[in-house]
């Protein structure tokens, strides 16, 4: 066959490419916010559970979140990444929140769009990111995400442990108004899963990969008083602009998902939506794989029984994973478990030889004490009584805050 293209024919190819070149050209341009000399980061974020939320039809939801650095522009990004019918959104706004009940500061209101519209369809297993607005924040600042949803939602994507309350209208678009009459109180994350700021000024962000104690079971609610809250404060203290992007899901295991409850994708599986996909993701923070031991006993899952052996080689999986993207990865001690309802020696060996690991592998870049930060000094099996939420696992806000002042803040300064 003559392989051969006859000048005209060239002619006519590079036509076609030029305009499609032209095309693509005057799209990229004319995409809302599109721009090359951005500085995009991952200012607050959580990560999706499974679809097994209440279900929500013609209501609104205004949910609050805790910004770790500011900006002059603002996006939020929406996931129903594991739902399994189409999340429809018929408004959505976002504002900088006010003391009063469920407030927003009105000046601040700005509503979100989408490509220019002012709703959205979101596939089942999809996210999108809402055009950028104009909106100075300061770090640390509390901003109002107000959603109207349409039609009915089927089982929600919900994060459990939102320690935020957030509000839910009887029906109808309230998404511009101060507060939602007669709302109801939800407890758990929907759909909202991260606020992006662009300001030159910030370096990057901290992912901090983990299960409940990340999550921040056991703290205050409304208060913002988990360790990577607190972190943030600390970053903020000493002029560091590096966000903070709390990737904890109570209950997530490195190996194994378990979709009947609340703890998540496995880490494995949602390595690449939680961490790598983060905008300005430079350092990640891994605090996870004692969950992997522990919950085939405690959930009568004896199937799904793992060795030290089998999480150390999860771990570095998420470990090569990171590298291929120049993540700088910091490895983090399991804590004390004397006194849980899982704890028999044997486990206490098994987290032992974990931290042992952890400790000396050298695998990390840097390794966080978290364990030494907060055993008790007079019983190091167990975590410190005036640190302790009750249960002997989960901390209350001074062990929290114990955990995010054991960590070096010259660890998110170099390279």
């Amino acid at each position: 066959m003559d392989c051969r293209i006859s000048t005209l024919g060239w002619r006519l190819i590079s036509f076609g490419v030029g305009v499609c070149v032209s095309l693509v050209s005057t799209a990229t341009l004319a995409a809302p916010g599109n721009s090359f000399d951005e500085n995009w980061v991952a200012s607050w974020g959580c990560a999706p559970g499974f679809a097994i939320g209440q279900e929500l039809a013609n209501q609104t939801l205004r949910q609050f979140v805790r910004l770790s650095v500011g900006g002059s522009r603002v996006r939020i990004r929406l996931s129903n990444e594991t739902g399994t019918q189409p999340l429809v959104i018929g408004a959505a706004h976002v504002a900088i929140a006010v003391r009063e009940k469920g407030g927003i500061d009105r000046s601040t209101d700005r509503v979100l769009t989408f490509y220019g519209n002012p709703g959205v369809t979101i596939s089942p297993g999809s996210p999108v990111l809402s055009d950028p607005v104009d909106l100075a924040v300061q770090p640390l600042t509390k901003l109002a995400i107000s959603l109207y949803i349409t039609r009915d939602t089927g089982s929600s994507v919900m994060h459990l442990l939102g320690q935020e309350t957030g509000y839910l209208s009887a029906s109808g678009d309230e998404t511009g108004e101060t507060t939602i009459a007669d709302a109801s109180t939800v407890a758990e994350r929907y759909f909202v899963t991260r606020v992006e700021v662009n300001s030159a000024d910030n370096v990057g962000t901290i992912v901090a990969l983990g299960d409940s104690i990340t999550d921040g079971r056991g703290s205050t609610p409304d208060a913002d008083r988990r360790w990577p809250d607190r972190l943030a404060e600390r970053l903020n203290e000493a002029g560091l602009h590096v966000g903070v992007v709390n990737a904890g899901i109570a209950g997530n295991r490195i190996l194994h998902d378990l979709p009947e409850m609340v703890c998540g994708p496995s880490a494995l599986s949602r390595f690449d939506r939680d961490v790598l996909s983060v905008p300005g993701a430079r350092f990640l923070i891994i605090f996870e794989g004692f969950n992997d031991v522990t919950h085939p006993t405690a959930n009568a899952l004896p199937e799904q029984a793992v060795t030290i052996e089998q999480v150390i080689g999860g771990l570095k999986q998420l470990i090569a994973r990171a590298r291929g993207h120049r993540l700088k990865i910091i490895g983090a001690t399991e804590l004390p478990c004397e006194g849980t309802s899982f704890y028999s020696p044997e486990i206490a060996a098994e987290r032992g030889a974990l931290n042992q690991w952890i400790r000396t592998s050298n695998v990390f870049d840097a390794v966080i004490d978290f364990e030494a930060a907060v055993r008790d000094p007079d019983h190091p099996a167990r975590v410190r009584p005036d640190f302790d939420s009750g249960d002997h696992d989960h901390l209350n806000d001074a062990g929290y805050r114990a955990m995010a002042e054991a960590i070096d803040l010259k660890l998110f300064t170099g390279p």
